[in-house]
C-alpha cells in the first residue's frame, strides 16, 4: 500500500507531504493555520490505515472507503473537544501504516474514530446525528466515539459528549462504512449530576432491521448489552426515554459497538 500524508493550507497548497510504502510519519514544523487541513491518501479505495492525525490523539483503525479522507484542523469552538496541546506549537508528527491482518481479525471497538469530524464522508467509522446541542463542537455527535468516557463533567475536553439539544427524538448512529459483525454495545450516559439527566432505557437499531431495548441507570459506568452476533453497516440509538428528574439535559458520552471484521 501506497499512503501520502499532506498539510493543505486554505488555498489548496502543500505547505508539508510525504509518502511511503506500508507507513508513514509527517513530522511538520511549522504552526497550522486557519483552514489548514490534513489530508491522508491511499493508492486504493477500501483501504484500511492505523491513523494518527496528532501526537495527542489516540490511533485508531480506520477504513478508507474512498482514497482520500480529509481533516479541517481545528481552531476556536472545534478546539473545545481535543487536549489543550492538540494541533498546538511548532511541531506536530502525524502517522498512518497499513493495518495487518492480525490487528482486523481481533474483538475490538469498531466505533472508535477520534479523527472524525462532522464532515467527515470518506472515513470510518463515522457517527451523526438528527440534533446536535446548539451546534457546538463540545456537543457534536463525533464526541461519543473519540475515545474519551469521562463524564462527571461537560463542555470541554476530556467531558465531550453528544448532546441532544432536549429534542426526545433525537438518534444517533455510528456508520462504518461496511459490513461488520457485532455482538455488544456499551453506553456510557453523561453523568454530570445534578446538572444532567439520564435516560431509562434507548432502542438500538441495526441495518438489518433488528430492534432492541436497553434499560439504563443513573451512572456514569459503561452499561453493556450483549446479543447474537449481527451483520451491519450501521447502529442507530434512539427512543431515548428520559427519566423523571428537573435536569432537561441527559447526554451521551461514549458508544462503543464491540466486534471483528466479516
Amino acid at each position: 500500500m501506497e499512503i501520502t500524508l499532506s498539510v493543505l493550507d486554505k488555498t489548496g497548497e502543500a505547505r508539508a507531504r510525504k509518502s511511503g510504502g506500508e507507513a508513514v510519519s509527517l513530522f511538520f514544523r511549522q504552526a497550522y493555520a486557519p483552514g489548514d487541513r490534513i489530508v491522508v491518501e491511499t493508492d486504493s479505495p477500501g483501504r484500511f490505515v492505523t491513523l494518527c492525525i496528532d501526537n495527542a490523539l489516540a490511533p485508531a483503525i480506520v477504513y478508507m472507503k474512498e482514497k482520500s479522507f480529509s481533516f479541517p484542523v481545528p481552531f476556536g469552538d472545534a478546539m473545545t473537544v481535543y487536549a489543550p496541546t492538540a494541533f498546538s506549537g511548532d511541531k506536530h508528527r502525524i502517522s498512518a501504516h497499513a493495518t495487518g491482518a492480525d490487528a482486523l481479525a481481533g474483538i475490538r471497538n469498531l466505533a472508535l474514530n477520534p479523527t472524525d469530524h462532522g464532515g467527515s464522508t470518506t472515513a470510518f467509522p463515522h457517527a451523526f446525528a438528527s440534533v446536535e446541542t446548539r451546534g457546538e463542537a463540545a456537543f457534536a455527535a463525533r464526541n461519543a466515539i473519540d475515545g474519551e468516557i469521562a463524564s462527571d463533567d461537560h463542555g470541554f475536553w476530556p467531558y465531550t459528549s453528544w448532546g441532544i439539544n432536549c429534542d426526545p427524538d433525537a438518534t444517533m448512529t455510528v456508520d462504518f462504512g461496511r459490513k461488520v459483525i457485532a455482538h455488544s454495545v456499551v453506553l456510557y450516559t453523561r453523568a454530570d449530576f445534578p446538572h444532567d439527566a439520564w435516560w431509562t432505557s434507548a432502542t438500538l437499531r441495526f441495518s438489518d432491521g433488528h430492534t432492541m431495548d436497553v434499560p439504563l441507570e443513573k451512572t456514569g459506568i459503561g452499561q453493556r448489552v450483549t446479543f447474537p452476533e449481527r451483520e451491519v453497516e450501521w447502529v442507530r440509538l434512539e427512543k431515548l426515554i428520559k427519566a423523571d428528574d428537573p435536569s432537561p439535559f441527559p447526554a451521551l458520552t461514549q458508544i462503543e459497538v464491540w466486534g471483528r471484521e466479516t
